[in-house]
């Protein structure tokens, strides 16, 4: 069935990416991410092989516990915290593995680890594990800046002929911020659903509505 294509994540992620090394040093961390206003960062070894990555929740226990009596803490979940206020480089505090995710993955497959795994960006790496890229929230949240008159062509152009019954009386498309309606006959009313899951895979659609009857 043709339809409009997901964009993937290599359409939306920065190139330009900032790492550092396994021994790049606590302060130069902090630094970098200033600099660069991220709030985390791809640990990379070798060739460019994303082993792991530090980010600021990774380095705030040096602060937390500065002046904390550390005996009080001696839950499991804690001990990491613990360990990583001792750190001194990338490698001490960095959260290893990495989460990463490919370039040729959906924006909602991206979306959907960010998720489950609590991050606000991931490294884009290829199939040797190697540092591309990286997409954060804000790259994924881009496709909703598409255009009304975008979408609804996309949608005219994609999936109306597979719903429509016929030339003689096309389903109509318009779309208003975002929220995309289809008025006019249906050649079947179990479609809906199926309408609904097409309409809502093109990339900026942010609801639809039914005007319809067969």
């Amino acid at each position: 069935m043709p339809y409009g294509s997901p964009h993937v994540v290599s359409d939306v992620m920065t190139h330009t990416v900032v790492a550092v090394g396994r021994d790049a040093p606590f302060k130069d961390i902090v630094t970098l991410m200033q600099q660069w206003k991220v709030s985390a960062l791809p640990v990379v070894a070798g060739e460019g092989r994303v082993i792991g990555v530090v980010s600021e929740a990774d380095l705030l226990p040096k602060e937390e516990f500065r002046d904390s009596d550390p005996d009080r803490f001696t839950q499991m979940r804690r001990l990491a915290d613990l360990a990583k206020a001792g750190g001194l480089t990338a490698a001490d505090v960095m959260s290893a593995p990495a989460v990463t995710v490919r370039p040729d993955a959906t924006l909602a497959e991206a979306a959907r680890i960010m998720a489950r795994q609590k991050v606000k960006r991931l490294p884009v790496v290829d199939a040797e594990g190697l540092l591309e890229g990286v997409v954060s929230r804000g790259d994924l949240l881009r496709v909703f800046l598409r255009t009304d008159e975008d979408i609804a062509e996309e949608v005219g152009r994609e999936i109306v002929p597979f719903l429509s019954p016929g030339p003689s009386r096309p389903l109509r498309v318009t779309v208003s911020d975002g929220v995309v309606t289809l008025t006019g006959p249906l050649r079947d009313t179990s479609l809906v659903p199926v309408a609904a899951r097409l309409v809502r895979a093109v990339e900026g659609v942010v609801d639809v509505e039914y005007r319809l009857d067969q």
